[in-house]
């Protein structure tokens, strides 16, 4: 019977726990994952988008069995102005399949679905890697607290702000600022009045956009607002609201009370191939993508299910295919999120006219539809 390969996973996030729950049942390979934290964040309650893309790949691991109590599937999105005056709504339906439609939740109901059912001892924590060398097409792993692992797979999967690449290629990578802020915060129900509880509402302003949708059947609405920024200092927040976001509308104060959590948005330079022909980059340590796709969650769940497809398969160079392919598909997504960004901010009034009325047309495009959203969404 041949040796059971063994994997490494750096990164309790959801790109490595989605790989570590389809690697689970598999019969061909044994995983761990290690984390430098001391435990896994379930406290976070920001929304994530998922588009079928990824809900298809979660489902193999019973994400359709999740309480539907905690999720919510928004049947529109729909456009407004910042003044609020509605402009035109997209039918996110035509993107569904049966089993497999867009979805709404709370990051830590889905980091928490994905963790519960590993074993308790799948996730060693407090590791870091401190150096990586090569033997035998083994890879020889060495921790900062002196333990090690040798491996047949190293899968990297802690962030954009990922140490653990810098030391597998010898070489320094640091994130770019986007030129841009996010500010969260989870709202109720009754504060969105204006707008459609059940939908998605994006709210297009200048050098600014606002996005609402409920996470759950517990009228729990997530608020995430972008504002471009030259720098990316987030320390008088109350400044920055009163510059942007409410002097185009003071009704969009009342979003904005109590605590919010802020920070600079960052993007990556360019998709890395390793070194190593048995090391993977899944999720943000592969590409940070722009948030305007709403991509970041379903592209960490399909690099996963990409690398776990290659490997049990047994794929001749499966690092070369892998990167080969999530490049591609990358550099469709990146394209998309950038003019995203850009048209969601017009500031001039003439752009603005001709964006709301071309919007118009195209959501009720189903060529379009199908083509600009559909080659992202659908898989």
């Amino acid at each position: 019977m041949p040796m059971k390969k063994r994997i490494a996973i750096i990164g309790a996030g959801i790109a490595g726990l989605t790989l570590a729950r389809l690697l689970e049942k598999n019969f061909k390979c044994e995983f761990i994952i290690y984390e430098k934290g001391d435990s896994i964040n379930l406290d976070e309650g920001f929304g994530i988008q998922l588009s079928s893309n990824s809900i298809s790949i979660l489902n193999k691991i019973g994400f359709d069995q999740l309480n539907k109590s905690e999720k919510h599937h928004p049947s529109k999105l729909d456009f407004y102005s910042i003044n609020f005056n509605k402009i035109c709504d997209l039918d996110l339906t035509i993107l569904n399949s049966a089993n497999q439609k867009y979805t709404t939740l709370k990051r830590s109901t889905l980091v928490s679905f994905l963790k519960n059912n590993l074993l308790s001892n799948s996730i060693i924590f407090h590791k870091k890697i401190d150096e990586i060398k090569k033997a035998n097409d083994k890879l020889h792993i060495y921790f900062t607290d002196k333990s090690k692992d040798e491996v047949d797979y190293l899968i990297v999967s802690d962030g954009i702000f990922s140490n653990t690449k810098s030391i597998v290629e010898n070489k320094i990578f640091k994130p770019n600022y986007y030129g841009a802020i996010a500010i969260r915060k989870t709202i109720k129900t009754q504060d969105i009045s204006n707008f459609n509880q059940n939908n998605i509402s994006l709210i297009m302003g200048s050098d600014a956009h606002l996005v609402l949708y409920p996470v759950n059947q517990h009228e729990e609405i997530n608020l995430v607002c972008i504002i471009r920024k030259k720098n990316e200092n987030c320390e008088d927040i109350k400044k920055i609201l009163d510059k942007t976001i409410f002097k185009q509308n003071k009704n969009l104060n009342k979003f904005f009370q109590g605590g919010l959590s802020v920070w600079p948005i960052y993007g990556s330079n360019k998709p890395i191939k390793s070194s190593y022909k048995n090391v993977f980059y899944i999720g943000d340590a592969f590409y940070a993508f722009p948030p305007t796709m709403a991509q970041g969650a379903s592209q960490a769940i399909e690099a996963a299910n990409e690398v776990f497809e290659l490997i049990i398969s047994d794929s001749l160079d499966p690092q070369d295919q892998y990167f080969r392919h999530r490049k591609k598909r990358t550099n469709l997504i990146n394209k998309r999120s950038k003019f995203n960004f850009f048209s969601f901010h017009i500031s001039n009034l003439l752009l603005k006219f001709f964006r709301d009325k071309i919007l118009k047309i195209l959501v009720k495009n189903k060529s379009f539809i199908n083509s600009y959203l559909g080659k992202v969404y659908k898989k």
